[in-house]
Formats: structure tokens, sequence, C-alpha cells
């Protein structure tokens, strides 16, 4: 009995992502070329392309480990994860997790975390450049009021903690980097990945910096952020950070219904 046009395609998706289905063999017409070497064939472009996706989505991870180490692990992606969105930019979502528990990456405990940078400047990327909350815009705002404010950070803009220094990893996976050694030991990095103008790049911040914008990820207001912020690095300069933090455009434009009630 035919399969139904529902049925086909799960069949079909089955098969690309290397699951072999003989009832789908059945449907498939053959002359010069047989059936099974016909689904051969979208099998091997289908893995093919989405590899050459996961790669330039992944350009960082693609870097440490090289061609043929990140073609075998896309390829084991992609027989677990197939795309669920025609734009190829919203692949691989997922793949970070992936990398995470890859056997073979195991020697390399810190590419889960470069998967999840490489992930977020990909986001960021694609993300509209919407306006930034400016000193100018707090000018306004009474000086009593601003400690229960709550902002929120640009959309696409990603806050990403790591034990190992991802910041130095990155560059010295760019292309023309030295040779350089990074010593995994050097301690943890806190990066907050941003859209820019016609780009996307992170920037490096300090403990308590990361604590507080995490506070306000987390619906925090100023005041409660900068609490956490001290008690992370008790000397922070809470004046300095606010006003270094607006520099690097880290904070969305409030809305006017947002500074009208502050």
């Amino acid at each position: 009995m035919p399969l139904a046009l529902r049925e086909l395609q799960a069949a079909f998706a089955d098969q690309v992502a290397g699951r072999d289905r003989a009832d789908l063999v059945e449907e498939v017409v053959g002359d010069s070329m047989t059936a099974e070497a016909r689904l051969r064939i979208h099998r091997h472009h289908v893995a093919h392309s989405l590899g050459s996706a996961l790669a330039a989505t992944f350009p960082t991870v693609h870097a440490l480990v090289g061609e043929a180490f990140f073609r075998a692990m896309a390829q084991r992606f992609v027989g677990q994860t197939l795309p669920e969105q025609p734009v190829l930019a919203e692949y691989g979502a997922d793949f970070p997790a992936f990398v995470a528990g890859y056997e073979p990456a195991a020697s390399l405990p810190y590419l889960a975390d470069i998967a999840r940078l490489d992930w977020a400047l990909n986001v960021a990327f694609h993300s509209p450049a919407g306006r930034r909350l400016a000193t100018s815009d707090l000018a306004g705002i009474a000086a009593e009021k601003l400690p229960s404010l709550s902002l929120a950070l640009p959309e696409g803009a990603t806050l990403i903690g790591s034990r190992y220094p991802l910041d130095r990893i990155w560059n010295a996976s760019q292309p023309g980097a030295t040779a350089d050694k990074v010593d995994l030991g050097d301690g943890r990095a806190d990066l907050l990945v941003l859209r820019r103008s016609d780009d996307a790049a992170f920037v490096i911040l300090a403990a308590g910096e990361a604590a507080f914008v995490a506070a306000l990820i987390d619906g925090l207001c100023l005041e409660a952020a900068a609490e956490r912020a001290s008690h992370v690095d008790p000397s922070l300069d809470l004046s300095a950070m606010f006003a270094r933090l607006l520099s690097l455009e880290a904070f969305a434009a409030m809305q006017q219904d947002e500074v009208g009630g502050a």
C-alpha cells in the first residue's frame, strides 16, 4: 500500500538522516539508477549541505578541530537533528549541547563553550540592531527612581560564562593569529555578546560586571543587581561599572511608557 504524504515525508526525513527505510525504497522509481542509489545521493547532499552550514555557523569550533573531525561530528549531529526552519542561519541551536556530549571531543572540554560562543555571535549578527540605552535617556528620570529601574539587554545579546579563557581561545583560532599557546588554567571568562552596526562581537566582563548583567537578565532592578554585583566583588566601583556598560551599549533603550513610569 502506498505511503500517505505525511508518512512519505517522515520516511524521507529518516532516510536522509541515515536511518534506512525499506518502505521508502519501494516508493522510489528506479531506471538507470536504482532507488537505493537515488536515495544515497539525497542523503549525501543533505549531509554535505548541512555540514557546510554548521561549519559556517561554528567557525571557531571548525578551526579548532579541523575539517575531518568537524565533518564527522556534524554528520552525527545531522543524523539526530534535522532543520525545523527553512533558514539555515537558524540551524544549530542544539549543536553546543551535542558537542558537550560528543565522546570523541572529550579531550577538548572547552569545545562546547566555544560552540556556545559561536552560536551567540551568529544569533547576535542576525538580530535587528535596535536603539541602545544612552546616558541622555536617563537624564529625565528622577535620581530616587533610578534604583528601581529594570533594564533589558538588546535583542540577540547573550551572556556567556565559562571556566575556560574563551576569549583567548577564540582569538588564537582566528585566521592569521599567532601560534601562542593558551593556558586553560588562566581562569574563567565572562563574555557579553552584542550586535554591532555591521557585525557581532563580544566584550570581556569582570566578575562583578557579569553578576550585574546576569541579575538584570533575571529581571532584577538596578539596585538589586548592584547588590548582587557587590557581593561578588566588594571593591567594585558601581558608578564606573554602569558607565562602562552604557558606553558599550550593553542595554536596550527603554520604551516610552517605561521612562514615563519611572
